[in-house]
């Protein structure tokens, strides 16, 4: 498996994930008035300023067959969260936690609480209510927090690095990669994949910004 495909399907399995574990995060920060908010707003958006070779070697430990995690699933499935496939999702995932979270947080505030108590008093369960309300009128909220995190997935170097190493096929993705290329003075090659990556970073923010403005959040 190439390094190209590899990164997609890193990309990909890692916007699934925060998706689901996500909404329900930015649900509740949207709309609790917890004292805890603050902490849990804290601690969504630490890889932001967290350097990522610091939140990779935490992992590296926290994920190695020597820890409690990493020892039951080596136990169980007889590999190892390092150095492996899945490592790099744990480890993206909670790398790109705060390109979902906010973006939804953010579309989940505009909102407001006027639209969900109308669908109460239509006897609306809050769950219908936030399907059926919610999620619709958070639209452009999903579509920014996925396209970001997608492609912050996809130039992530640090964080997969520590964790997943440079094992082809496995763990090496495009960034690490072009890694390699610098490493072994093979500018060519490095031109050409870093120019993919930054015409692919363009084009996703330009369409992100033009949605955004085309498609303004209107409130009920």
């Amino acid at each position: 498996m190439g390094p190209l495909w590899l990164t997609v399907r890193l990309a990909a399995l890692t916007t699934g994930i925060l998706l689901v574990i996500g909404t329900p995060i930015a649900w509740w920060l949207a709309t609790t008035r917890s004292r805890a908010k603050p902490v849990i707003e804290a601690i969504t958006a630490l890889p932001l300023v967290l350097p990522p070779t610091v939140l990779g070697f935490y992992l590296l430990v926290l994920l190695s067959p020597n820890s409690a995690i990493g020892g039951a699933f080596l136990s169980v499935t007889g590999s190892t969260l390092t150095f492996s496939f899945f490592g790099l999702i744990i480890a993206s995932s909670l790398y790109s936690v705060p390109f979902m979270v906010q973006p939804l947080q953010a579309a989940f505030e505009g909102v407001g609480r006027g639209p969900m108590e109308a669908a109460s008093s239509l006897r609306a369960s809050p769950l219908d209510a936030f399907f059926t309300v919610a999620t619709p009128m958070a639209v452009r909220g999903y579509l920014t927090a996925i396209v970001l995190t997608f492609a912050h997935t996809i130039g992530e170097f640090g964080v997969v690095l520590m964790v997943g190493g440079n094992i082809p096929g496995r763990t090496k993705v495009v960034s690490i990669q072009i890694y390699e290329y610098v490493e072994t003075i093979n500018y060519d090659a490095a031109h050409t994949l870093a120019g993919i990556l930054l015409v692919f970073s363009f084009t996703v923010l330009l369409a992100v910004y033009t949605f955004n403005r085309r498609f303004p959040l209107h409130v009920g």
